[in-house]
């Protein structure tokens, strides 16, 4: 998660939901047995990546690298993620197994320079790039601005990007497909009543009942099983965000 969003509370039901997918994805294709060295790119408070951690062989190790660290921070992650995770604020010398992307491309104005960048110096031969970004422009909102995202990407914009990196896609499809309506009610209320992306607060936690949770859990996990299925097919099944699982020849 994002730092700007880091909360003090439970996890947010999407956050959740994606993590149970991308490393579902991960263990189809057998990535989670063979990487021990990980690079997760635009870490945040490390979450993930002890998710992550949990998910591969005993001796690997992640490397959390976010230019929005400062000391506190990265000592704050040390101490409560144990010798397997280290931080920095620079990209750090390769050669990782698996470099991981998660909502971070959209943060950077040359996306194509930044990811080229990271599969020329992080990434080995054979290694993986697991990879997000909030789909199509047009969903664009206040919230985007507050995150200080440069964009939203269309699918083929993200492949391009990818692809462009000298990456070969292996698997890729849209995520959250329930969340396109709500996105696009949002986004035609802002139309009527512009919001200050200022009224954003940071520290964003979910604070809902169990009965709301187990809902929104449920209907997010159905998500998840029709994102992996159509993946499978090779269907491009739209949702708001965009995900990938591409290999470094």
């Amino acid at each position: 998660m994002d730092l700007r969003e880091t909360g003090d509370g439970a996890r947010h039901p999407w956050e959740l939901a994606r993590a149970q997918f991308l490393l579902g994805q991960l263990r189809a294709h057998k990535v989670t047995a063979t990487a021990h060295r990980v690079l997760d790119g635009g870490a945040g408070d490390a979450w993930f990546a002890r998710q992550l951690l949990g998910a591969l062989g005993p001796h690997a190790r992640v490397t959390c690298w976010d230019a929005e660290y400062d000391a506190s921070t990265m000592e704050r992650i040390q101490s409560t993620s144990g010798d397997k995770v280290a931080c920095t604020t620079t990209l750090p010398a390769g050669p990782f197994d698996l470099v991981t992307l998660l909502d971070v491309a959209e943060h950077v104005e040359d996306d194509h320079a930044f990811v080229r960048s990271i599969v020329g110096d992080a990434l080995r031969p054979a290694g993986w790039l697991l990879f997000t970004v909030p789909a199509w422009q047009p969903l664009y909102t206040s919230h985007d601005v507050f995150l200080r995202h440069h964009r939203r990407y269309a699918t083929a914009q993200a492949r391009a990007l990818l692809t462009g990196a000298g990456l070969d896609l292996v698997a890729s499809g849209g995520l959250f497909h329930s969340l396109l309506v709500p996105r696009a009610l949002q986004k035609l209320k802002e139309a009527v009543k512009p919001v200050d992306p200022l009224d954003h607060k940071p520290g964003i936690a979910w604070s809902h009942g169990a009965g709301v949770t187990k809902a929104v859990r449920a209907a997010l996990a159905v998500d998840n099983a029709l994102s992996a299925a159509a993946s499978a097919v090779g269907v491009p099944l739209p949702g708001l965000s965009f995900w990938a699982l591409a290999r470094k020849p």
